[in-house]
């Protein structure tokens, strides 16, 4: 689940500067936070007189994606700035060439281990989140998702020859419960759309807290939930079955949840066989580890 960071030391004296500026004092230490996929820089830094900040930061030349990507988080966080489980942005810079942001730094751990109890606790938390409405301005999540809903229609055109042949078997059916569960996941709610360990945090109390926005969206408000599922099947044999429960009270059909599964995992399937992207090194074997978890998940949940 680690990509290839830039480390503090590697920015630009204008970003070191500009941080200390926004905390007040000078950055005296900066620990990288190697978990995710971005090529930019991700530290928590302490200043000369004690205060935290969370610092993300990158440029074209790591990958000419994620500057945007970065902007847009920052539109979303100013959006969000009063919801509990979103950590507060401190300050924004954009030069035209760096994009950089201070973030609050929440003190918790990533839930890897997933158990029980931390499911039940992001499960809560999504649900609280799913009660905020998104500008309507945002990108409508089955909009977003047309064409990572769309692999199986892709995949059975011109099936790999490696195909898991479990799959194989049900590539029409896959594609069909796809194509009926996109448009239900159209609605009002405020969509993280990249539910994973690597951000959340849970903190001293048991509280969840969402970081990394860039791909917030509007949509139902049980899409992350489920989401949430291939990334627990993803890290181990948690039994995902006792929390369907809640996600369903979203919203979510039976059917919804495996729509949605089955999407996820045509997406993978297709996503990870592409020429690695720049400055990601690690993303399509990530990819393909989560298409095995989630052809693993729609067994177990009975497809």
């Amino acid at each position: 689940m680690y990509g290839v960071r830039l480390a503090w030391s590697d920015l630009p004296t204008r970003l070191h500067d500009w941080v200390g500026g926004v905390l007040g004092a000078p950055v005296v230490s900066a620990s990288s936070q190697p978990a995710g996929f971005s090529p930019g820089s991700a530290d928590r830094v302490v200043t000369a007189d004690g205060r935290r900040g969370f610092v993300k930061a990158v440029s074209p030349e790591q990958n000419p994606d994620t500057p945007g990507l970065h902007r847009r988080e920052i539109a979303v966080l100013r959006t969000l700035a009063d919801v509990r489980s979103v950590p507060r942005l401190i300050d924004a810079y954009d030069d035209g060439e760096w994009v950089a942001l201070v973030i609050e730094d929440v003190e918790g751990r990533h839930p890897l281990p997933w158990t029980h109890e931390t499911v039940a606790a992001t499960v809560a938390a999504l649900a609280e989140l799913a009660r905020v409405g998104a500008p309507a301005s945002w990108p409508a999540l089955e909009e977003e998702l047309v064409g990572e809903m769309a692999a199986w229609s892709r995949l059975r055109e011109d099936p790999p020859a490696d195909l898991d042949p479990w799959l194989g078997e049900r590539i029409a059916e896959l594609d069909a419960l796809c194509a009926r569960t996109l448009p239900r996941m159209a609605g009002g709610a405020v969509a993280h759309t990249d539910v994973r360990a690597d951000n959340l945090l849970v903190d001293e109390t048991g509280t969840v807290r969402l970081v990394d926005w860039p791909w917030a969206s509007r949509g139902a408000a049980w899409c992350d939930a489920v989401m949430l599922l291939l990334n627990i099947r993803w890290a181990g044999d948690l039994d995902v079955r006792p929390h369907l429960a809640a996600v369903e009270a979203l919203g979510a059909s039976r059917e919804d949840v495996l729509g949605l599964l089955a999407g996820l995992t045509g997406f993978c399937t297709e996503a990870c066989r592409r020429p690695a992207a720049p400055g990601l090194p690690t993303l399509r074997a990530f990819q393909r580890e989560q298409a095995v978890a989630g052809r693993k998940l729609l067994e177990e949940l009975g497809l």
